[in-house]
């Protein structure tokens, strides 16, 4: 499957205000991993805003060290960027890309919401992942790639779904083309970067939450039960503990760090 650069460039053209783009897009057939290509684009001396496209990854690289199972068919994006935050922030860039994302998808017809912390859910199944990675120097990031991972014809296991087979089956098809989806998720991260550079982490906070699918779930934590009930500035899952004592039932309120515990997925055989 190739991607037309041309289209891309004129739907993103089409959706902005002006037709000068912040992007410089590099698209492949195939590629180990479209965040290293970002990251050797950067090194190399390209600027921020350098966008790296595949529609197949040999080498994907997930979360916590996880391989990204990347088959042909899907849409895989990295984009390179010089963020003003500092690293205890990183995962700011990570809440706002996956907002910003969610809500482009839903304001073109497709119901998407957030699964804590980084994925991008469809009736209830997986849709898309993303990875943020990060340079630091004296605590400030000076560097960072956010790579994005959505499933649009490619196989997908039965805790994903592909955007693809999800229109068909709704009779719909909002997104017409691979090369649609990909303007779609280029202008959720640029309006999600712009929410937390110029509404401020409080404002994009409340947007996120907006969409997650989470809130309210149930999560046992060194085998106690609490119920999500936010997410920290820092991307930390916010959870109020049921606890008995001798007197009365308490319930303070914990958060965890993204990795340390997992919120899973229902299989389906749809």
């Amino acid at each position: 499957m190739e991607l037309d650069q041309q289209l891309v460039v004129n739907a993103l053209k089409s959706e902005r205000e002006y037709t000068d783009l912040p992007y410089s897009l590099h698209i492949f057939d195939s590629l180990s991993s479209t965040n290293q290509t970002a990251w050797d684009l950067l090194n190399q001396g390209a600027k921020p805003g350098c966008v790296v496209i595949a529609t197949q990854q040999t080498a994907g690289r997930g979360q916590w060290g996880r391989q990204w199972v990347s088959p042909s068919g899907g849409l895989y994006l990295s984009v390179g960027i010089s963020p003003k935050l500092i690293a205890a922030d990183a995962y700011q860039l990570t809440l706002a890309s996956a907002w910003g994302i969610a809500a482009q998808l839903r304001k073109c017809g497709v119901s998407v919401g957030i699964k804590w912390p980084n994925d991008l859910v469809l009736d209830g199944r997986k849709l898309g992942g993303i990875l943020t990675e990060t340079k630091v120097h004296k605590e400030q990031i000076t560097q960072a790639v956010i790579g994005v991972g959505i499933n649009w014809s490619n196989p997908v296991p039965q805790t994903g779904i592909n955007l693809e087979l999800w229109q068909k089956f709704q009779n719909l098809r909002p997104i017409s083309c691979l090369e649609m989806l990909t303007s779609t998720v280029l202008l959720g991260i640029e309006s999600g970067l712009e929410c937390l550079s110029n509404e401020g982490i409080g404002i994009l906070l409340s947007r996120y939450l907006d969409l997650l699918t989470n809130m309210g779930d149930q999560v046992y934590v060194n085998n106690l039960l609490g119920t999500v009930v936010g997410v920290t500035p820092q991307g930390n899952l916010r959870l109020r503990m049921a606890a008995y004592d001798t007197q009365e039932l308490i319930t303070p309120e914990i958060s965890v760090e993204p990795g340390t515990i997992s919120l899973g997925y229902c299989k389906s055989s749809v």
